[in-house]
């Protein structure tokens, strides 16, 4: 998509289309990507609105110092540390962007964000299928399952749910890609843990509105703009903490059960001990687990449409 100023009144257009978007039940190609085979219900793949790369994933993304940066300490970022390294990516780019192909500390890494289920997760871009080749590079398909955002490789066109993190179409169907653990916080806060982090400048190449939210309301209404069965009992974007281990059980904790409890929870989950907690002032998840256990914010909605055998924390009443 060439960018120009007239970019936020497209990706508005776009988003009024979500609301009409159909599904591909008998459509074998969507975007330029085949759905044969595919390990999913492809009626279930759906049309988001732009086309494919139409939301630009940045490749050479710029980076600044915390001092250099000018961000709100209220801006929601991104965390992640690796190798000595802290790296921030600011939502408020990646709500227009969605992917980062970067690399920390000499490892690629696929930073991700899908804005409708408040997913916001960390890849290692390496496929064992490519082992001794240049790490992949992703990109944003347009297309949706379960309302989160498929990805693809550039290499293979293989389309990756986000949230389950494997291939479900293409060259490379059933592979998984490795989830890095990463955090989502305030910029203030990340800023004073990490004063030596790198940030993601908004000098994208790109000209969009940063700081303007395109999906207004969305992150605190119960509409969704995509079907996705999910779980009722709690609020659709109720902020929830998901583990997941490599054999599928998977456990959630919502912000309203460890808010309402007060206090961390200490447990054994698929004979790890894990420690979750709740920062009510500051509004996100702290967490203690070992590296096999996969870490996952996400909105409840989402974390229940895609693990609708999840166990779930709930406090003592």
């Amino acid at each position: 998509m060439t960018p120009g100023p007239s970019s936020s009144r497209v990706l508005v257009a776009w988003l009024l289309a979500l609301l009409v978007a159909a599904p591909a039940a008998a459509e074998d190609r969507l975007n330029g990507f085949s759905l044969r085979p595919s390990s999913v219900a492809t009626g279930e793949i759906l049309r988001g609105g732009p086309p494919r790369d139409g939301i630009p994933a940045l490749d050479q993304p710029s980076l600044s110092s915390a001092h250099e940066a000018d961000f709100g300490d209220e801006e929601w970022v991104i965390g992640i540390e690796w190798g000595g390294e802290a790296r921030a990516y600011p939502i408020q780019i990646l709500v227009w962007h969605e992917l980062v192909n970067d690399t920390i500390a000499g490892r690629p890494i696929l930073v991700s964000y899908c804005p409708l289920c408040g997913t916001g997760m960390v890849f290692d871009r390496r496929l064992p299928s490519s082992a001794g080749e240049a790490p992949d590079r992703f990109g944003v398909s347009g297309l949706l399952y379960r309302s989160d955002m498929l990805m693809y490789d550039r290499a293979s066109e293989s389309l990756w749910s986000q949230i389950s993190a494997v291939a479900v179409t293409g060259k490379r169907m059933g592979e998984r890609l490795e989830l890095l653990r990463s955090t989502q916080e305030r910029w203030g806060d990340w800023r004073i843990a990490h004063p030596e982090t790198r940030v993601l400048s908004r000098e994208t190449g790109f000209e969009r509105s940063y700081g303007h939210q395109p999906y207004g309301d969305y992150a605190t209404t119960e509409r969704l703009l995509f079907p996705a069965r999910h779980d009722r009992r709690y609020h659709p974007k109720m902020r929830t903490l998901g583990l997941r281990v490599a054999n599928g059980e998977t456990r959630a904790y919502p912000a309203e059960e460890l808010e309402r409890q007060g206090m961390a929870v200490i447990e054994i989950f698929d004979g790890h001990e894990v420690r979750v907690s709740y920062d009510v002032e500051r509004k996100r998840f702290g967490v203690e687990a070992p590296p096999e256990v996969d870490v996952i914010e996400a909105y409840w909605f989402a974390w229940a449409a895609f693990h609708p055998e999840t166990t779930v924390y709930e406090a003592d009443r």
